[in-house]
């Protein structure tokens, strides 16, 4: 049997994001061979500083959305934030540093670096850590050149993807399976050839019994429920 193809939409910027990570790492131990995630972005925070400056004007601007990531982030023991959280060295865009991650996908996708070793999702993961935690500005490509130099990664082919425009043709990938199942929510998670999806903040079990639904009702076989 194939394994159940997963479409994981998220905001590298999105504390949901950042919460749900642990469910994504449970699902993989879980399930194993039994699923394959496909990671993509949409950019909730493209435009980062504005769009929470208008949303939240009357509100207490930033320092309102800051103790909002807060007050949410006290509801759950695995992660942590920095105090300063979207108040300090607040980043421009999550955009820069999504285009940037496919450039890191594309040296395993194109052999350049093991793939079995997870670069990619290590990379997702560490420039999450780094502006949660550290309140780096992972907009900013020289932040994001240098969690790459911690990884290891080889900077000269990490812009050869980007100058080459690979890493761009990649992220219209994602802008335009955005657009085909209506993705405006971080992170959303796609079942079923997009029949079934799951926007925000999802329970594992909520997950888990929607991938044991599809295991024991494969597409195509009838189930009256």
């Amino acid at each position: 049997m194939e394994p159940i193809r997963i479409f994981y939409f998220s905001d590298v910027l999105c504390i949901w994001a950042y919460i749900a990570q642990i469910r994504l790492d449970e699902l993989k131990t879980t399930f194993q061979d039994q699923i394959s995630i496909d990671y993509h972005f949409v950019s909730v925070f493209g435009n980062a500083r504005e769009k929470l400056e208008n949303r939240w004007r009357d509100r207490g601007g930033l320092q309102g959305y800051s103790n909002h990531v807060k007050e949410v982030v006290e509801k759950f023991n695995h992660i942590t934030v920095h105090p300063d959280i979207w108040t300090q060295a607040v980043p421009a865009s999550s955009t820069s540093c999504h285009l940037f991650l496919h450039a890191v996908r594309l040296l395993e996708s194109k052999g350049i670096v093991e793939k079995q070793e997870k670069v990619f999702e290590k990379t997702v993961w560490a420039c999450r850590e780094a502006f949660f935690t550290k309140l780096a500005n992972i907009s900013d490509r020289k932040v994001q050149f240098a969690i790459a130099r911690e990884l290891g990664l080889p900077i000269a082919a990490i812009e050869e993807q980007l100058d080459s425009g690979d890493a761009y043709a990649q992220l219209s990938k994602d802008f335009e399976l955005n657009k085909e199942h209506t993705v405006t929510v971080s992170p959303t998670l796609i079942f079923n050839e997009g029949r079934q999806r799951l926007n925000g903040n999802v329970g594992y079990r909520v997950i888990e019994a929607n991938i044991r639904e599809l295991l024991h009702n494969p597409p195509g076989e009838l189930s009256w429920c």
